[in-house]
């Protein structure tokens, strides 16, 4: 029998014979009892990784994907005719897996929340059409994801599929030079990636919604962005720009050139933060990569800097002049509090200029300015009203004293009459 014949054959006897599906833990289950006292590591390791496996926790045990019968001693229990596979050969895991994970009947007895579409997704995937049209033996399968006998859900920070831990593991193959040289596959993208933003803010900021390797990817659906929908993809958490690149022209220009638009500025796997500086042909700019100074494009993009520079001054004065009057006693908290709606302006300025119009930008650039113009206006009121009061102030203790230096005058004056009339 050839391999490929041999594929549907195995996954049709195992499918037969395991009926219904697995064992529950609460029956003897002697695989685990025999590895645990094997000699071989090879053989005992897998017992031990398996008891704070998932699988386990709900109450599958070694038949669930080796088949056989655990209810038998010894090599009875690995007899063929009992459905046993042994270790699942490369080829046939994905079928394997799905015996469960794509039975959405069964699978709601577990975890409903599961999506049971994996299998799909995966043979649309890279992996799966090589692994099903080439009989790819290095490409990845389920168990290259997902640890056999110590999966955890992902939401657990030990399982290999955590956020924090998706990079490393698909840097197991990806940052591996030597078997990504038969693809031609770069391998600087894990090193990349943890040099970005998004990795940032993934760790040292504790954002778990940062994206990693398989929220731009896919995960069972693996496949690289495409240059006509990478806009798409950046765009399930930069929906704004996404909207706004798409009715620009770079839009249309970008697809022509087949070059993907939001990657050619920001990168894709070494994507830094972005900041003002990247807009404009100056150093820093990214708009001089195509555009000259003195050409509309290179013009409308320092525009759009002059315009940014302009509101971050604006608000960056006016909250000083706040933040001054604040400090010295003056009640300024509404005109504070108004001043937010210029941060969100420029907040939105910075989405805007990816639309690539310059009068798009001005707009908003011009709400924002006219908010800090009457944040500041209020900043000098408080401030000249602080003046008053100091000036209001020292005439009042001038008079005082004035007072004081009277009376006491006016006391001395009495004193001395009453000793010369004692005298």
């Amino acid at each position: 029998m050839t391999r490929g014949a041999m594929f549907p054959a195995l996954v049709l006897t195992f499918g037969l014979v395991s009926g219904s599906h697995l064992i529950a833990a609460d029956q003897p289950d002697t695989c685990s009892a025999c590895h645990a006292a094997l000699p071989d590591a090879r053989l005992k390791a897998p017992v031990t990784l398996f008891a704070d496996d998932i699988h386990r926790a709900r109450g599958f045990g070694c038949a669930a994907c080796h088949g056989g019968d655990p209810r038998e001693r010894g090599v009875e229990a690995m007899n063929p005719a009992r459905g046993y596979l042994g270790v699942p050969a490369r080829e046939i895991t994905p079928q394997v897996c799905a015996r469960c994970h794509a039975d959405a009947q069964f699978m709601r007895r577990y975890n409903p929340a599961l999506r049971v579409d994996q299998l799909a997704e995966y043979e649309t995937s890279v992996h799966g059409r090589r692994l099903r049209g080439e009989r790819d033996p290095k490409v990845a399968t389920c168990t290259s994801c997902h640890s056999p006998h110590s999966i955890r859900p992902a939401s657990d920070p030990r399982s290999t599929v955590h956020p924090l831990r998706v990079v490393d593991t698909c840097s197991r193959c990806h940052g591996d030079a030597k078997l990504m040289a038969s693809y031609g596959i770069p391998t600087d993208q894990p090193a990349k990636y943890k040099a970005s933003i998004h990795w940032q803010k993934l760790t040292a900021g504790g954002d778990l919604s940062a994206p990693t390797c398989n929220d731009c990817h896919g995960n069972h659906g693996a496949a690289p962005p495409g240059v006509n929908w990478v806009g798409n993809v950046c765009g399930q958490c930069h929906s704004v720009m996404a909207e706004r690149f798409a009715l620009s022209r770079h839009a249309a220009v970008f697809a022509e050139m087949g070059t993907p638009g939001c990657a050619t500025c920001h990168g894709n796997h070494d994507v830094l933060e972005g900041n003002d500086r990247m807009l404009g042909i100056g150093e820093g700019g990214f708009c001089g990569t195509c555009h000259a100074a003195d050409d509309p494009g290179g013009k409308a993009a320092d525009g759009m800097r002059s315009l940014l520079d302009r509101l971050v001054r604006a608000h960056d004065d006016s909250l000083a002049l706040l933040v001054r009057a604040e400090r010295s006693g003056m009640e300024v908290s509404q005109a504070r509090f108004d001043l937010t709606a210029a941060a969100d302006a420029l907040v939105k300025a910075r989405a805007d200029l990816h639309s690539f119009n310059p009068d798009i930008v001005q707009k908003t650039v011009a709400e924002g300015i006219a908010i800090t113009e009457r944040t500041h206006a209020r900043g000098v009121r408080a401030l000249d009203e602080l003046a008053f009061r100091r000036k209001g102030l020292a005439v009042s203790l001038l008079l005082i004293g004035a007072v004081i230096g009277g009376l006491v005058l006016k006391i001395r004056e009495i004193e001395r009459r009453q000793n010369r009339e004692q005298s």
